[in-house]
């Protein structure tokens, strides 16, 4: 086999899996054939194809695991540290169908743990919404959230079974600061569960706390498989 030809197979090789790849053909954790079946279907070497392989493994399109084969590596979001970020954007920008469902909904008084994390006041109420975000049909992150019945009064009326509660809030009432506070902690037994993960997998958390001028809104556990998510922050020196 020439060295011209090899080159041209190698990088075809290379555009078909990665075409394949963002079309949604083949979607996370789809096997990519075997070499020997990549040797066969363009009459190349096993050279030939171990370099494509490894390309689309350093560009983070697959994942080579010993004795099991390559497999499509699902995409790791980013959202900005100081944004109120959109996690339907989020999966979207990743060429993936967006989805969610609300595994759990009620009303309730407020505990002690709720007025901690809200600032409330004792004997408020809250709405209590649990979901579960979808990226391609697989679950993409955990939604906890608790929302102040005082300041946001129309949130008792609100199912959320169309509109995730994070969009409802922002076209119901704007805020006036925030606060994030992000950790790693290990799957818990629900947050597995929902998450379709091992328990105590890593997991990357985003807490936020929104606030208007009339009090607090909402307080919000984002919980994410840590190989599936990533922080970025863009900031400038000090004057």
């Amino acid at each position: 086999m020439d060295q011209g030809r090899d080159i041209t197979l190698h990088q075809r090789i290379v555009n078909d899996i990665e075409g394949r790849i963002v079309s949604g053909e083949w979607p996370p954790g789809h096997r990519i054939p075997f070499e020997l079946e990549l040797t066969k279907e363009y009459d190349c070497s096993r050279m030939t194809v171990n370099k494509a392989l490894t390309q689309l493994a350093k560009a983070g399109l697959i994942e080579r695991r010993k004795k099991s084969g390559s497999f499509v590596t699902q995409p790791q979001a980013q959202s900005a540290v100081l944004e109120i970020h959109d996690i339907a954007a989020e999966v979207k920008s990743l060429n993936l169908a967006y989805a969610f469902s609300v595994a759990r909904r009620a009303r309730r008084k407020a505990d002690a743990d709720d007025n901690r994390r809200l600032e409330l006041q004792p004997g408020s109420s809250v709405v209590e919404v649990v979901c579960i975000h979808l990226a391609g049909g697989r679950p993409f992150c955990l939604e906890e959230r608790l929302i102040s019945l005082a300041t946001v009064p129309e949130a008792e009326e609100a199912d959320f079974s169309t509109v995730p509660p994070g969009s409802w809030l922002i076209n119901q009432i704007p805020w006036s600061s925030a606060e994030h506070r992000i950790h790693a902690v290990p799957a818990g037994s629900e947050a597995a569960a929902l998450l379709d993960i091992a328990r105590n997998t890593a997991c990357l958390v985003v807490e936020r706390r929104t606030w208007s001028n009339v009090g607090p809104v909402t307080h919000v556990r984002f919980t994410y498989p840590g190989d599936k998510h990533a922080l970025v922050a863009r900031f400038t020196p000090a004057s």
